[in-house]
């Protein structure tokens, strides 16, 4: 390819394809892209990133020891540009609970591209009709409604604006600890190290409690005329605290005689993760409205979705036109959110389930017993699991060993005691097993380093001021 370079800076050049070609075959010109792509040294990518990206972040996972740049991916493994392979754990918070580039799923959306495109968001489609159908059918919302958006925090706003449309009331109560998104409402319901930077708390708007504190949510709902409580039913960047025996279904109550709608996101925790559907049914709890993202999208074309009840689904009846997302809902991704909800509840899937939850259950508990005093808790439902550590930074340190061991496992942001551990859905049992001697390896080197005092690179910039 000799040392000349394309239009990118650091992009090796390679042979142009000829675009009159594009009509007969679409990956004519395609790959002339993928192919400069993938040639890229891995250095150049990093200073690309960092001149034309995001500085902050690059430089904090090179500092971190995890200058993870991802090349080839298939199934739960991971190649990066230097050649190195990794186990896949953190799965983007289940967005690929199916793998990478699922072979059924990638199938699909071939065939699918022979004749669809993104579509008309203004008109009735036969996917979003057909995913909308299987998403009420198959929930916890039996005669709901459901509105496309192409990432969490745009369903959360969604959720958020329907409640607020069912009740007439404006202030949401959420869990100190959350994260729900960085869109508009979703960045102010959240934690607010992601809000304050960009003035965006929305204090007379959101109340805040902490999770499993049955006091403090009666307290809140009876000060405040609130539209709805919003709770993610595991909270994921809070490291994964369980919902107490009887807490969500209180919750639930509550809200249900305050004339306060009740908002399960299930993005982290949906889509058959802890052996149900829906975790949030688990607990015995019917919400008025349910959020999903992530793994709908089969890792391969982004689609989310809020399935609403029948009071927050009452503006569909008045102004259709009232909530738009271009790309919400799209024929493309719709047609993968089908493929990706059949395979979820596949008997064959579930069964692989429920075997891995005991693989790795069993595995986990060897661990901890083998290192009582460093790893001191294991939070789990599931394949829904958080590893907390004694110390305060004990997960980062757990991460960068997993990451030499060839697993990429990332720490809880808001809790970084905790690493969150999501093995995916169809992992074989020699990978599980695999990947439990790596971790248990990488869990006992980690308590060594911590307790010799290696430093670690400051876990995130300083707070704007």
């Amino acid at each position: 390819m000799g040392a000349r370079y394309g239009p990118w800076v650091g992009i090796p050049d390679v042979p142009r394809a000829d675009p009159r070609a594009a009509a007969d075959d679409p990956r004519a010109v395609s790959d002339d892209i993928v192919e400069r792509l993938l040639a890229t040294p891995k250095a150049d990518v990093l200073a690309a990133s960092e001149r034309y990206w995001n500085p902050s972040k690059t430089r904090f996972w090179t500092d971190a020891g995890t200058p993870l740049v991802i090349g080839e991916r298939t199934g739960y493994l991971l190649h990066d540009l230097a050649g190195n392979t990794l186990v896949d754990v953190h799965l983007n918070g289940g967005t690929y609970n199916l793998g990478h580039r699922n072979p059924e799923v990638v199938a699909t959306l071939t065939a699918a591209l022979a004749h669809l495109d993104i579509g008309n968001h203004h008109f009735a489609a036969l996917g979003r009709a057909a995913l909308a159908e299987a998403l009420v059918t198959s929930g916890p919302i039996p005669d709901g409604k459901v509105v496309f958006g192409v990432g969490g925090g745009e369903a959360i706003d969604l959720a958020l604006k329907s409640a607020r449309y069912a009740t007439g009331r404006r202030k949401i109560i959420c869990a100190v600890g959350a994260f729900h998104g960085h869109t508009g409402l979703a960045v102010a319901a959240g934690n607010e190290r992601y809000a304050e930077r960009f003035l965006a708390t929305r204090p007379d708007e959101f109340v805040r409690v902490p999770f499993n504190d049955l006091d403090a949510m009666a307290a809140a709902l009876a000060e405040c005329d609130a539209a709805a409580v919003l709770l993610e039913t595991i909270p994921a960047t809070y490291g994964f605290p369980m919902p107490e025996p009887g807490y969500l279904a209180e919750v639930a109550r509550m809200c249900a005689a305050a004339g306060t709608l009740y908002i399960a996101d299930e993005v982290q925790t949906g889509l058959g993760r802890t052996g149900a559907l829906w975790c949030v049914t688990k607990h015995g709890v019917r919400p008025d409205i349910l959020v999903t993202g992530k793994g709908l999208s089969g890792g391969i074309y982004p689609v989310s979705a809020t399935i609403l009840g029948p009071a927050a689904a009452g503006w569909l009846q008045e102004d259709g036109f009232a909530h738009i997302s271009t790309f919400g809902g799209s024929d493309l991704g719709c047609v993968v959110g089908l493929r990706t909800l059949e395979i979820t509840q596949r008997p064959a899937t579930t069964d692989r389930v429920d075997r891995l939850i005991t693989t790795f259950t069993e595995g986990l508990t060897r661990i901890a017993k083998d290192n009582p005093d460093w790893l001191v808790e294991i939070r789990q439902d599931g394949l829904v699991i958080g590893l907390r550590f004694d110390h305060p930074q004990g997960a980062r340190f757990v991460s960068r060993r997993l990451y030499e061991l060839g697993v990429w496992a990332i720490f809880s942001a808001l809790d970084p005691r905790v690493l969150q551990y999501k093995p995916g859905l169809l992992v074989t049992d020699e990978l599980a097993v695999d990947l439990l001697e790596r971790t248990a390896t990488a869990v006992r080197l980690a308590a060594r380093d911590a307790r010799s005092g290696v430093e670690l690179a400051p876990d995130r910039a300083p707070a704007a001021r």
